[in-house]
């Protein structure tokens, strides 16, 4: 992981102002997916983009930056492809989850949100260090601000104000607004992860998340050890527990949660994640730790996530 706490590469825009809605990751999926041969990236642009998708402009771009922010759609190429997890999760045949229904597919999009700050700098920043519980608009803008200036990157006021508010509307819906589009919830409000603390402060929700299955807490617990640079097989808790872009800071669960669940992995991944405790040493250890089997097992916890209803 890059050392500075933005990253290499912050980004604060794309979203158009718009949060996160329901199917507009599936409707991203479908139409980049009926292309035999990939989609051009002019897909999103063309003039018939806003008769497809039944929206606006701006917010057909706003639907493909969220579907590559999510990593549904994959931008690197040159032309557009759906990723191997957009086509576990919204595939029509066997997806997982074709229409955004199950809540551990919300709790995995605010995990690909919120662990790097690659595309979503502002998510990264919010779940990962703001130490403090009760937050405002203000306060994360001028953290952010400082810390560009740290790194000598140069934005705008207004973009980081614009990106601050779509982050938290993400998560808390407009009250006092006359548009439907504001009003409806949207997708990450579901999580319960921010909460309104009075007219203009937020404060995170933090606990147990007993709607977060623990396929999707060991699906993340794997995907931030292949972050981690030189990660071996053991994994110190407290790294689970309070690192950046860990499980514990993303999913603001407190430590005897994050416990509660590795003893549940290890049942889970039948003993290859293991949790010990011992002599006051608290550590994870992965018995294999192999590129080719944690992605085997991440697949194994994501499909486990979804095998019943909560």
């Amino acid at each position: 992981m890059n050392d500075s706490i933005l990253g290499s590469k912050p980004q604060f825009s794309g979203h158009e102002t718009f949060p996160l809605r329901q199917l507009w990751l599936k409707k991203a999926f479908d139409a980049v997916n009926s292309s035999v041969d990939g989609a051009s990236k002019s897909l999103f642009l063309d003039e018939r983009a806003v008769v497809d998708f039944g929206v606006g402009k701006n917010m057909v771009s706003s639907i493909r930056f969220w579907a590559g922010a999510c990593n549904i759609l994959d931008e690197s190429l040159d032309h557009l492809e759906v990723t191997e997890i957009g086509e576990t999760l919204f595939n029509d045949i066997d997806g997982l989850d074709p229409y955004c229904e199950n809540i551990s597919t919300v709790w995995l999009i605010h995990w690909f949100l919120a662990s790097t700050p690659n595309k979503t700098t502002t998510w990264y920043f919010l779940f990962n260090h703001v130490a403090q519980q009760v937050f405002d608009r203000e306060s994360i803008a001028n953290a952010i601000a400082a810390q560009l200036a740290e790194q000598k990157i140069k934005l705008s006021q207004a973009t980081l104000k614009r990106d601050v508010e779509c982050c938290i509307r993400s998560y808390v819906p407009r009250v006092n607004s006359d548009s439907p589009e504001e009003l409806s919830e949207p997708l990450l409000g579901e999580l319960g992860l921010v909460i309104p603390n009075s007219k203009d402060s937020f404060e995170f929700r933090r606990g147990a998340k007993r709607s977060l299955h623990d396929g999707i807490f060991g699906y993340a617990l794997l995907d931030y050890w292949q972050h981690l640079e030189a990660s071996g097989s053991v994994m110190a808790f407290d790294r689970v527990a309070h690192h950046y872009g860990s499980p514990g800071s993303v999913f603001k669960i407190d430590e005897n949660g994050i416990s509660e669940r590795l003893i549940s992995l290890e049942q889970m991944s039948n003993g290859q994640i293991q949790w010990t405790e011992q002599a006051g040493l608290r550590q994870v250890t992965l018995k294999n730790s192999t590129p080719k089997n944690i992605e085997s097992l991440k697949k194994k916890l994501l499909s486990a996530a979804y095998s019943q209803n909560q």
